[in-house]
């Protein structure tokens, strides 16, 4: 092994430190993020296609009308759970992985991390999966497999250096996702011939595969849960708690409705939600402006989802995060070559197994340690907490029981929430506090 694979393969505390985004420590004041490009960033990760996913597939399932319903009570509910793990971010400064050593122990917390991981890295092969769908329209040519590829290497080099490479390549995008965006839903409504025949439309198209209310708002939680509960990798960069609160509203109450309702749109009037196929049946130039806005969306989530496992492992492996985001990007590269066409799937997966992750780390904050955790030296943390993965357990188990009337990813978060709290004071916090508070 030569000396400079060994030097980008080891663990250098120095150097890691001196990164604009340390993963293995809480941020110094001067790593912190100015507001504009954060809030930019988060428009970019929030610009993510399976807005346009979970868009088509409602549209098949409900009407118009319906749709902006459930749509507007899953991202709430979404919100509501990524302000709350957001501002914990904001407060330690910290990513999810150290938050997780502190509920779940230095070692316990691998189990969390590497679920995230491998949910984030799905993600991530979701995006690739899309970005060679975009340009290909179809899943099983050698061109897909080529520019699938060449999109999980681009993404992989450009997360490669951080924060600072996710807003260079977030920023330029805003102006142009949201105007194509726009054309894309005039463009729908225009075809089914005006504003009243399209909501006319919408009616007959939801008998294709008819929903309820409460599917669809599964479909809609489960769509971003796993972004809701990794808030804290972006809010930690907030020098103001409004900023950190106002990362997740940004992502879920205005780029995946945006989304969402587009990719509604295309579903009733065009039969797809994605809008490279039909912009691409107006013509070359229409075409080419929209799979070059796909592109550049892709891109930008493709970045934002990877950074999320290669912090987070990075944080828990004690690897260099130029590591792991080498890994968990190839590794993402792979998957994205068949999990796009397994989406509503992974979707179901998600809604059973991620919300109730979170539930430990918010009842420790929230109602435990009533709004703060103490020192993050490996010494004050306990080495495996039981009564974490106890939690999380009964709130995987009551998904399976959850009632018709109520999403059941809320109520296997509430149920692991619930359960923290009842254990720790039952059996008292498990892990040795000292009295300095993190900032």
């Amino acid at each position: 092994m030569s000396d400079g694979f060994k030097k980008w393969w080891a663990y250098n505390p120095e150097e890691e430190a001196q990164s604009s985004d340390n993963p293995h420590a809480p941020l110094r004041d001067d790593q912190r993020r100015d507001t504009v490009p954060l809030l930019t960033l988060a428009f970019g990760w929030g610009f993510l296609v399976t807005g346009l996913i979970v868009g088509g597939t409602l549209g098949s399932g409900l009407a118009f009308g319906d749709i902006v319903a459930a749509t507007f009570i899953g991202n709430s509910i979404n919100f509501v759970i990524g302000a709350l793990v957001a501002y914990v971010g904001y407060k330690t400064a910290c990513n999810s992985g150290l938050l997780y050593r502190m509920v779940y122990g230095t070692l316990g917390a691998a189990g969390p991390v590497v679920l995230v991981a491998l949910l984030t890295i799905g993600w991530q092969g979701i995006i690739v999966g899309a970005f060679g769908f975009a340009w290909t329209q179809s899943f099983d040519t050698g061109a897909f497999y080529a520019v699938a590829i060449f999109a999980g290497l681009l993404f992989t080099v450009t997360t490669y250096f951080g924060v600072k490479g996710l807003e260079l390549v977030s920023i330029p995008a805003v102006i142009v996702l949201v105007l194509v965006g726009l054309y894309a839903a005039w463009m729908n409504i225009d075809a089914a011939g005006g504003w009243d025949a399209f909501l006319a439309q919408s009616e007959t198209s939801a008998d294709t595969a008819p929903l309820t209310m409460v599917q669809a708002v599964n479909i809609v939680i489960g769509s971003w849960i796993v972004g809701a509960i990794v808030m804290p990798e972006y809010s930690r960069f907030a020098k103001k708690a409004w900023v950190a609160i106002a990362i997740p509203f940004i992502v879920l109450m205005i780029s995946q409705w945006f989304l969402q309702v587009i990719g509604a749109m295309g579903g009733i009037v065009s039969g797809t939600y994605d809008f490279t196929t039909y912009m691409l049946a107006q013509g070359a130039i229409i075409g080419g402006i929209g799979v070059l806005t796909m592109s550049l969306a892709l891109w930008t989530t493709g970045d934002a989802n990877l950074y999320l496992p290669a912090v987070q492992t990075a944080s828990v492996f004690k690897r260099p995060q130029r590591v792991m985001t080498v890994i968990c990007g190839l590794i993402g590269t792979v998957v994205g070559l068949g999990i796009y066409q397994q989406f509503m799937g992974f979707i179901d997966l998600l809604v059973t197994i991620a919300p109730p992750l979170i539930g430990p780390l918010l009842a420790s904050f929230y109602l435990v340690d009533r709004g703060r955790f103490d020192s993050f030296a490996p010494e004050t943390m306990p080495t495996i907490n039981p009564l974490a993965f106890i939690a999380y357990g009964i709130g995987v188990a009551c998904t399976f029981f959850a009632p018709e009337w109520i999403a059941k990813a809320l109520v296997g978060l509430i149920a692991s929430v619930i359960a923290y709290a009842v254990l720790a004071l039952l059996f008292g916090k498990t892990s040795k506090r000292t009295s300095a508070a993190a900032q």
